[in-house]
């Protein structure tokens, strides 16, 4: 008998012996301080650190899978130097924009302002902002703008479906694509998955170009951890660089009422002027992203891109977010104008599940006498989100806070109107997944017009609406599926 089989024999007595559970105990520790060590380099919250730690403890194979295709991460992305240097000229022009423009502004406009331009994009001005109300609206609006294009067209959305209504929009890029016009398409690849390349062949065909965001594939480089639970949820439209759109809106049927009687109640906002500039900037850094530009060409005719263009009356801003910065800036900025507003805080939103700063700025805003409004759908698209937003309303309407549900159709607009001082259109769900998973856009508009003519609207679809009442008696078994669903708030 050789060393080596002399060796396995005892090995495999010792096992006998009783060892068996002495070896596992040992490979779990080895296991356990090893992902502990992983999980707390991240730096997270507390809260979400203990939470994942034991959830990989207690399923050593399944709760490391787990973390590593939906664990939090954050992505490091190559920056366009020209586009940043534009930027920085431009933010300091917006500094001189502000002291020019609002100098009666309340401190509290002021502070926050200077927040959302250090946590995301400096102020700019509008020429135009105007309120789109409903998909078919917004469609036929982007339609008739993209079919006057002259130099480019560059979209990029969250879903992108080749049904009738994405058919006719491919078929109008398709034509300026023709034409000459640089068209380029950039869409989330899961959720445009249904979009396949036979969809949008004659687009290519006819010199546009088509790019997935995230494809949830591995691959080498920065795609050796799976991007599946990162999302771009942007809707940015912009023509020439001097008309924009951004909002709620996705290219679907379900946005259209013509062609879906029960189409999602949506809305929308066209900008133009300085601040498209911005809505350019995000796409481009975006479309560079998704193609990985070292190995692509991108587009470098910014005069064409980026146009010097007079400033508007309207004082207006672009406010983005996502997992490559850790400023959570849509959440950072929405939580703050809670807390500075001083008599109305409207929220429209489909899916209401709050953070707990979130949380506890609707509460405080409502206990210092604030007129705080939440609109949520009867019904979302989601039993889940259903059922964790309805665990929270009990403490909302304690505090006095106002809860009404939306009646019928979905509601899927993120709106929010804070006094008269400011009005906001966006992309970004009230939701943890929103602040600090997706790739969010919004716009926020400084203007007492703009922002009546939002609160207008909203009071509008109060009237489709049914307040939510305080103590209501719920079934244990109801009470208890909204308790298990907002545990999964973090996800959500």
């Amino acid at each position: 008998m050789d060393t080596a089989q002399a060796l396995w024999q005892a090995w495999q007595t010792w096992l006998l012996d009783g060892h068996v559970t002495l070896v596992l105990s040992l490979i779990w520790t080895a296991y356990g301080l090893l992902v502990a060590v992983w999980i707390l380099l991240e730096r997270r919250a507390p809260l979400a650190t203990l939470s994942w730690l034991l959830a990989m403890m207690a399923l050593p194979v399944v709760g490391l899978l787990v973390y590593f295709i939906f664990g939090p991460r954050r992505f490091q992305r190559q920056r366009l130097k020209r586009l940043r240097s534009r930027r920085k000229w431009r933010m300091r022009r917006s500094m001189a924009r502000l002291r020019d423009k609002v100098p009666q502004a309340p401190p509290q406009l002021q502070q926050l302002v200077r927040l959302a331009s250090a946590a995301s994009l400096p102020l700019s001005t509008a020429q135009r902002v105007e309120l789109l109300v409903g998909g078919a609206d917004t469609l036929d609006a982007i339609v008739r703008a993209v079919s006057r294009a002259q130099h480019h067209v560059h979209l990029e959305y969250y879903i992108f479906e080749p049904d009738t209504t994405g058919q006719r929009l491919l078929a109008a890029l398709t034509e300026r694509a023709a034409a000459g016009v640089q068209v380029r398409l950039l869409v989330d690849a899961l959720g445009s998955k249904r979009l396949g390349r036979r969809h949008y062949q004659a687009l290519l065909d006819a010199g546009g170009e088509v790019a997935l965001f995230h494809p949830p594939r591995l691959g080498l480089g920065r795609r050796m951890r799976p991007v599946i639970n990162f999302r771009t949820h942007r809707k940015i439209v912009v023509v020439d660089g001097v008309l924009g759109f951004t909002g709620g809106v996705n290219i679907t049927d379900q946005e259209d009422k013509r062609q879906n009687p029960r189409a999602y109640h949506d809305i929308h906002i066209q900008l133009q002027g300085p601040v498209v500039g911005w809505l350019q900037h995000l796409f481009l850094e975006d479309w560079a992203y998704a193609l990985d530009y070292r190995h692509h060409s991108l587009p470098d005719d910014f005069e064409y891109l980026l146009p010097v263009q007079h400033n508007g009356s309207y004082v207006a801003q672009i406010m983005a977010s996502g997992p490559d910065s850790s400023l959570e800036a849509i959440h950072r900025v929405l939580v703050s104008a809670i807390h500075v507003a001083q008599q109305r805080l409207w929220l429209a939103t489909p899916y209401f599940v709050p953070t707990e700063a979130a949380m506890l700025a609707l509460t405080n805003a409502a206990l210092r006498g604030v007129d705080v409004r939440v609109l949520v759908p009867r019904h979302c698209d989601s039993l889940l989100v259903t059922a964790a937003a309805r665990s929270y309303f009990d403490e909302l309407l304690e505090c006095g806070v106002k809860v009404f549900e939306y009646q019928g159709r979905m509601l899927h607009a993120k709106t929010m109107v804070v006094d008269d001082m400011l009005g906001m259109v966006g992309t970004a769900n009230f939701d943890n997944r929103s602040f600090r998973l997706n790739y969010e856009v919004c716009a926020l508009v400084y203007n007492v017009l703009f922002t009546q003519q939002l609160a207008q609207q909203f009071e509008q679809d109060l009237l489709h609406a049914r307040p939510v009442a305080y103590g209501r008696a719920k079934p244990f078994l109801h009470r208890l599926a909204e308790a298990v669903a907002r545990l999964f708030s973090p996800l959500l």
